[in-house]
């Protein structure tokens, strides 16, 4: 959705879809039913993503990015290399129009300012050499101000500035392997929220990193880049390898929405207190469904 207006950007998938999982078709909720189809835009592979701001349309595809004028005029402006890019990973910001993407080098993401993107133009690109292994999740403030990246390690939540590209905060999920779903800043970028594999939505702060959790061994005068972590503020669990991906609906408030048809939200105070608001089911199983 282009913020909370009547465009759409839907892109078809399954076996008995309506339209190609290699087309954008912009749709106006607004328009009439015969009408409501504004732009079709075909590409020569599946789309994995799309991103919408008022002025630009980004498509990602797993090995290109593509940059449009929107909506008044669609006008290709610049397509984007990338590395192999599977889970369609981009982000954009709401303000600002940054983007961020991984990088062709490994463990690397690259920023774009898409205000200075113009036909036949071209910007040095500008990297963050962000985690040693393959980039899992990315996100973004709204302002653009702050980068956040996970690795499939799925340990470690690295946040950097990004006018400096320097590291901010590095946040600790926990010390096993897992895969992340999510990851997302609040409106304000005083917090983030991330999801993974493990069942788990995880809540830290990242302006005020006084609020973080700390290993007990800290305390003891233990060392080391373990003890020396910063734990999230607060958690809830979701249903455990359930995929979902999580948001802030405002600086203290977290939904989660899974793939079983759960949605969840959750309000937390300062001192890591995490109660549910609400709990609701938008799917039910039946036995046909597979």
């Amino acid at each position: 959705m282009l913020f909370r207006s009547n465009l759409l950007a839907v892109v078809g998938g399954g076996m008995s879809s309506k339209f190609d999982e290699k087309a954008v078709i912009i749709w106006d909720e607004s328009k009439p039913a015969s009408e409501k189809i504004l732009l079709d835009i075909t590409f020569a592979q599946p789309i994995l993503a799309v991103r919408m701001l008022k002025e630009k349309l980004v498509v990602v595809l797993r090995q290109e990015i593509h940059i449009f004028s929107f909506p008044s005029k669609i006008e290709r402006l610049h397509t984007i290399d990338t590395k192999d890019n599977p889970r369609g990973l981009c982000e954009v910001s709401a303000f600002g129009a940054m983007m961020v993407f991984p990088a062709v080098n490994r463990g690397h993401v690259q920023l774009v300012n898409l205000e200075n993107i113009h036909p036949g133009q071209t910007a040095s690109p500008v990297i963050i050499s962000a985690h040693k292994s393959d980039i899992a999740c990315v996100a973004i403030s709204q302002c653009g101000s702050f980068i956040a990246t996970a690795s499939v390690k799925g340990t470690l939540i690295r946040v950097f500035d990004a006018a400096t590209r320097k590291l901010i905060v590095e946040l600790r999920r926990g010390a096993d392997t897992a895969m992340f779903y999510c990851i997302s800043f609040s409106p304000d970028a005083s917090f983030l929220c991330a999801s993974s594999d493990k069942g788990t939505v995880h809540i830290f702060a990242v302006k005020d990193t006084t609020l973080n959790r700390r290993s007990t061994f800290k305390s003891m005068g233990f060392l080391g880049p373990y003890v020396e972590s910063q734990w999230g503020l607060a958690n809830f669990t979701v249903s455990s390898e359930c995929p979902c991906v999580c948001a802030f609906t405002d600086n203290q408030t977290v939904v989660a929405a899974c793939v079983d048809g759960t949605f969840h939200k959750y309000v937390f105070t300062m001192d890591g207190n995490c109660n549910r608001d609400s709990f609701d089911v938008f799917l039910e199983m039946g036995e046909d469904m597979d």
